[in-house]
């Protein structure tokens, strides 16, 4: 049986001290970490008692972004993050993200079709193509144009 599977028979909080065990984290120190994206939660996953097969795709989705920061990891890759939230998810996961930032010791790597997100919150963007680099830019206010006018090709 494909372990992937088994995970959607946890509920968010016993998938979050299952990661947590792994990293050598008490219950509370994983509490204490969970805690901090509540607002990102936004209310509609901790304490409900669903499993995670059960959650909609955006809100599985949530669930995986704060499974990778339990234990405080070095380096994020998020792959199409922005996929399946709705608006004011999309909202808050930029702001997390930029808070995640600021802190400086969390290198977060972004897989995104989406441009405009992705331009948003990030400092620099590098376009592949079949895994050649295509551009690799600093943002600024004109990444966003310039990276439309060369996918519009």
């Amino acid at each position: 049986m494909d372990e992937s599977f088994l995970i959607g028979y946890l509920t968010a909080e016993e998938y979050f001290y299952f990661l947590g065990e792994l990293q050598g984290l008490s219950k509370q120190d994983v509490d204490a970490q969970v805690g901090t994206y509540e607002e990102f939660f936004n209310g509609e996953i901790l304490g409900k008692k669903k499993f995670i097969r059960d959650l909609s795709k955006g809100n599985q989705k949530k669930v995986g972004i704060v499974g990778a920061l339990i234990g405080k990891p070095e380096l994020l890759i998020l792959d199409e993050p922005f996929a399946n939230l709705d608006p004011s998810s999309q909202f808050r996961l930029k702001n997390m993200i930029r808070g995640l930032m600021e802190k400086k010791d969390l290198t977060i790597l972004i897989s995104s079709h989406d441009l405009s997100h992705t331009v948003e919150i990030s400092d620099r963007i590098i376009a592949l193509n079949k895994g050649v680099v295509e551009k690799d830019l600093v943002t600024s206010q004109e990444t966003l144009e310039e990276l439309t006018s060369y996918f519009s090709v």
